[in-house]
């Protein structure tokens, strides 16, 4: 069976898996803005509920914001589901139905770190240790979970398998390196960003970066305000990281591989941009939220690269005997 035939015969369980990521993402960024517009006790102490009330009436701004984005993230359960059915009447049990899996184990446990959130008030002002190590494990959650789904939909149109831990060829170590610092980067990111909210800054307007750097580490600051200084370190030297080794693919790999890293470089510097405009302007909410979306997409693009020269074995006998058979 040639490889138009395939992608015709998976184009919808692919546009919905795909369709499913895009709306992951806007999950995403709807929880920033919880965040962001100190909305995460909209709802009170109270989960499931709002307030007490299954649907609040006479909500406060900040309880339509909240209340949202839990309707929104109870969604994400629903459609994981979904995936996971189609996922299993289409392919069987082969690895686009257990990444769909897996998709949906990280959409309970992101459920369930919210809830935590929320019942332990760590949430809307709060400034705690607590809250700062327990975001920052949401994040990487988030990250799972993205992964996950992005994984089901490049699965299902014919994507590579890496073994992800198995390969000790260099491209494959390159790359778990820089898992790691995307992680990293990604945690001290949230930490940055929560520090932000909690202690907004003004533009850097008559006032030198390094000053504003000074003032930060100052030792009667809170701790948030001193740790914004680790988050562009971290992610300056993880972005070097990143371009060095999409140059690398884009003479080591074919044309497939060569798109992912074009794509994947082009994201990156184009963060690093956003991230230092983000400083200067400082960091206003709708740029949080594009650096937040960057980010994201460059995660995604590492795990494809990843999936399309870490000890690829391209598409598998699953897949293509599912194609066949007409699931």
């Amino acid at each position: 069976m040639g490889a138009s035939n395939i992608m015709k015969r998976v184009s919808g369980f692919v546009g919905a898996a795909w369709g499913f990521v895009v709306y992951l993402l806007g999950v995403i960024l709807f929880g920033a803005w919880v965040r962001i517009t100190h909305s995460g006790a909209g709802c009170g102490d109270h989960w499931p509920t709002c307030h007490g009330e299954i649907i609040p009436f006479e909500p406060s701004t900040e309880t339509i914001i909240e209340f949202t984005h839990r309707v929104t993230s109870g969604m994400c359960g629903i459609f994981g589901f979904i995936i996971i059915f189609w996922a299993w009447k289409k392919y069987g049990r082969n690895r686009v139905f257990w990444a769909a899996v897996l998709t949906q184990v990280f959409i309970i446990i992101e459920g369930l770190i919210g809830a935590g959130l929320v019942l332990k008030e760590l949430v809307a002002d709060n400034d705690s240790v607590a809250r700062a190590v327990v975001i920052s494990l949401h994040l990487v959650n988030t990250l799972v979970l993205m992964g996950a789904a992005t994984m089901t939909a490049w699965w299902a149109q014919g994507g590579a398998t890496p073994r992800w831990f198995a390969g000790r060829d260099r491209q494959a170590i390159l790359l778990r390196i820089g898992a790691l610092l995307l992680i990293a980067t990604s945690m001290s990111g949230a930490i940055t960003a929560l520090g932000d909210t909690l202690f907004p800054v003004d533009a850097l307007i008559g006032e030198g970066l390094w000053a504003r750097v000074r003032g930060d580490l100052g030792p009667a600051n809170h701790f948030l305000v001193r740790l914004r200084i680790v988050h562009p370190i971290v992610a300056v030297l993880s972005s070097v990281w990143f371009l060095g080794v999409a140059a690398w693919t884009r003479y080591n790999y074919g044309a497939r591989a060569r798109l992912v890293a074009n794509l994947l470089g082009g994201v990156v510097f184009s963060q690093i941009i956003i991230g230092f405009v983000n400083i200067g302007l400082g960091a206003p909410g709708w740029l949080q939220l594009v650096h937040l979306t960057m980010a994201q997409a460059v995660w995604v693009l590492w795990l494809l690269l990843w999936s399309e020269t870490a000890n690829s074995g391209g598409l598998d006998d699953a897949v293509v005997s599912g194609y066949d058979d007409g699931k």
